[in-house]
């Protein structure tokens, strides 16, 4: 069992404890009670430290529903902004936010932006702290004086040019933006830097007279968005993150897409990959999500042999032999073991914020979180894979909040695990479909 340090803040276990309560995966904290992923640790962080100086680095995550993927990326984005980096995680579907439009998916990118000390988006953060480092640098050189404004402004533009060159030749209205946005700042025109931060940010309907006084013309489109990439790697290096985690997650909805969408967003894929190898994207750790049908199935990947290619891995050996430098890294989901082992580390974050943690220890004990475990489980059919998100659920919000709130609770006498049909997700649901609409299990 992995007890959480000391050390560990009440506000970070408070935000893990309501993601659980509400069913969701936490969007940080998720170190204090993983299981299973030890065996990754040092070679994504041999990856992350890659990407730190100037490489870049690829990983297609493979699981079933339930195996943690989401959970897999969000505790490896944790690790990669401790060492610097910002990351985002871009939920990809067809509607919202399709692969095959590059433009929506750097959209979603900057609004999911985030790093070690701001939230999403921290776009706007990123790019002040940018032209913070370029005056310091240039002020350390002693050849302006900090009070000569026009000088410095224009020292600030000669070298903000210098360092987006490769840029520019590509898209230089990304540099057009970050000028006009920075005169906007130094003449107090609120409006037109926030308009010109989105239109940075790749969003649409962005004010024309903040376009029209940066000298950009139109919105971003498929290719441009490839520019406006590599332009804030740049920017996110210079100001003292060495690269960007990005998690396209759920690829797999690709197969449930018109053939001719689903054609463009593998072949768009592959034109990411292939910018990655070519060496354009220096920083950039790229991460996608998705099922074994996705890798295998001739609606996913196999339908474009180039993608196929790039993504094959060797998965004939037994799952405890997998390398974790593979491409392709394979989850294997929780068995009744793990699944208790996850509960005991909950629990054990659980009392770092209770109000009466040691009657949680002796109500929540580890025969009844393996209980609970099993009891959930047997409900959804057998299928432990897809069991973690309802047992912490129910775990939290269940047990260990009325033992914490009612002396008298003990949930060995008082508690009847009980699923209503309406609390299920599609897969869930599924899974419980031999039985009656509501899951009743006696766990005395």
């Amino acid at each position: 069992m992995t007890t959480p340090p000391p050390e560990v803040s009440a506000a970070r276990r408070y935000d893990v404890v309501d993601a659980l309560r509400r069913g969701t995966v936490p969007q940080s904290g998720l170190d204090l009670f993983a299981v299973g992923l030890d065996r990754f640790s040092a070679a994504l962080d041999d990856d992350v430290a890659g990407v730190t100086r100037g490489g870049s680095a690829f990983h297609a995550v493979r699981g079933e529903y339930g195996s943690g993927k989401t959970f897999f990326v969000r505790w490896l984005a944790e690790r990669a902004k401790r060492a610097g980096l910002a990351a985002s995680e871009v939920q990809i579907s067809e509607t919202e936010t399709p692969l095959h439009r590059l433009e929506t998916v750097y959209r979603r990118l900057t609004e999911r932006l985030s790093t070690a000390t701001h939230r999403p988006s921290a776009l706007r953060a990123v790019i002040d702290s940018w032209f913070y480092t370029l005056e310091e640098e240039i002020l350390d050189k002693g050849e302006i004086a900090e009070d000569d404004d026009e000088g410095l402004a224009n020292a600030v533009d000669e070298l903000m040019e210098l360092r987006l060159a490769d840029v520019a030749r590509t898209t230089p209205a990304f540099s057009a933006a970050l000028r006009g946005y920075r005169q906007a700042v130094a003449a107090g025109d609120g409006a037109a830097a926030e308009a010109l931060i989105a239109w940075l940010g790749g969003q649409k309907s962005v004010a024309a007279s903040a376009k029209r006084a940066a000298g950009i013309r139109g919105d971003l489109d498929h290719f441009g968005a490839l520019g406006f990439l590599q332009g804030l790697l740049t920017v996110l290096r210079d100001c003292g993150h060495p690269g960007l985690l990005l998690v396209l997650d759920e690829v797999e909805t690709l197969q449930r897409v018109r053939g001719d969408v689903r054609e463009k967003s593998l072949n768009a894929l592959r034109q990411l990959l292939d910018e990655i190898d070519a060496g354009r994207f220096p920083g950039l750790f790229l991460v996608i999500t998705g099922t074994p049908a996705f890798y295998d199935g001739q609606q996913g990947v196999q339908r474009l042999a180039p993608l196929a290619q790039r993504l094959a891995t060797d998965f004939t050996t037994d799952p405890r032999f997998d390398s974790p430098r593979a491409v392709q890294l394979r989850l294997p989901g929780f068995d009744l073991t793990g699944l208790g082992e996850l509960g005991r580390n909950v629990r054990e974050v659980y009392t770092g914020v209770a109000r009466n943690p040691e009657r949680i220890a002796a109500r929540v004990d580890d025969a009844y979180v393996d209980d609970l475990a099993a009891a959930v489980t047997g409900g959804l059919g057998g299928k432990v894979g897809i069991a973690p998100r309802l047992y912490l659920r129910k775990l939290v919000a269940d047990v260990m909040d009325r033992v914490d709130e009612f002396e008298d609770f003990d949930p060995r006498l008082h508690y009847a695990l009980t699923v209503g049909s309406g609390e299920l997700n599609d897969v869930e649901r599924n899974a419980a479909a031999g039985n009656a609409d509501d899951i009743e299990l006696d766990l005395e």
